[in-house]
């Protein structure tokens, strides 16, 4: 096991650590930017996302939800969603997928 520290993640997402059964990540979100284009699902991965910095608002399954620092969401597989920072600071989660979501490299 190795530990990752968050801060040094580059880009706006990046995958930290992957497992045979789960995958961390961390998401940063700039003013005005959003996690995609539009709504999509994690077809077979539940989704934990933790805001530790910033406001976000999310779209799950047509629910509009305001996310401040502290807040955690269960975006279950199938769902789904996208978060969009609103606001003038920057937006920084904690994202925990099972099974995981995104292929390792």
């Amino acid at each position: 096991m190795k530990a990752m520290n968050i801060n040094e993640a580059k880009g706006w997402f990046e995958v930290l650590q992957t497992s045979e059964r789960s995958q961390t990540a961390v998401m940063t979100l700039a003013p005005g930017k959003s996690s995609g284009e539009k709504a999509e699902a994690h077809e077979e991965s539940d989704q934990v996302l933790l805001i530790l910095e910033g406001e976000l608002t999310g779209e799950l399954g047509g629910e509009h939800l305001s996310l401040k620092k502290g807040d955690v969401i269960m975006v279950p597989s199938g769902v789904k969603h996208r978060f969009t920072n609103r606001m003038q600071t920057r937006a920084v989660t904690f994202n925990v997928y099972s099974p995981r979501a995104y292929p390792t490299g």
